[in-house]
Parts: structure tokens; C-alpha cells; sequence
């Protein structure tokens, strides 16, 4: 892909598109109203934190190598998802 500067077409097909989308009002609305992601709710860290949880106690209970590999792949993505948590509660 050239990396030059625009050909004065590329650069007159940028401008109409630009043109356009600067009329698009609504567009323009949802662009200036746009906010980040504000993170995890507890809704969706609960039910990861209930398997963690389950996998643990099975994984004591019977120290099955397949339920202990399982609590070792859910509970890292679950402490990721609480941590976040946290941070958007104590944001302010």
C-alpha cells in the first residue's frame, strides 16, 4: 500500500465522505455522547465467582486432576472480571 500523499481523486472522494458524514447529525450526536466501556457488573462476575467457587470445592473434595484443571482455568479470567469490578466501584 503507497504511503505517500493523496492523489488529488483519493483526495476529493475523502472530502465528500467527510462532507457527508459532518451532516449526519445523529451520527454526530452518538460520536459526541460516546462513553467507554464502564467495566464488568457484579451480575456477570457472579456467576464465574460460583463456578470458581464449585470447581474449589470439588476439586478438594475429590482431587480429580480434569475439576482441578478446570478451577485453574476459570479463576484467573474470574479475578480479572472482580478486579475490574472493584475498580468501577471505587472509581467515584
Amino acid at each position: 500500500m503507497p504511503s505517500g500523499p493523496l492523489t488529488v481523486h483519493e483526495q476529493r472522494v475523502l472530502d465528500d465522505m467527510e462532507r457527508v458524514l459532518r451532516r449526519d447529525r445523529r451520527l454526530d450526536r452518538q460520536l459526541r455522547t460516546l462513553r467507554p466501556a464502564r467495566g464488568p457488573h457484579a451480575r456477570t462476575v457472579a456467576m464465574p465467582l460460583l463456578v470458581s467457587v464449585a470447581l474449589m470445592v470439588a476439586g478438594i473434595r475429590t482431587s480429580e486432576p480434569a475439576v482441578i484443571w478446570a478451577f485453574a482455568v476459570v479463576w484467573p479470567p474470574t479475578l480479572v472480571l472482580a478486579f475490574r469490578l472493584l475498580c468501577r466501584w471505587t472509581e467515584g
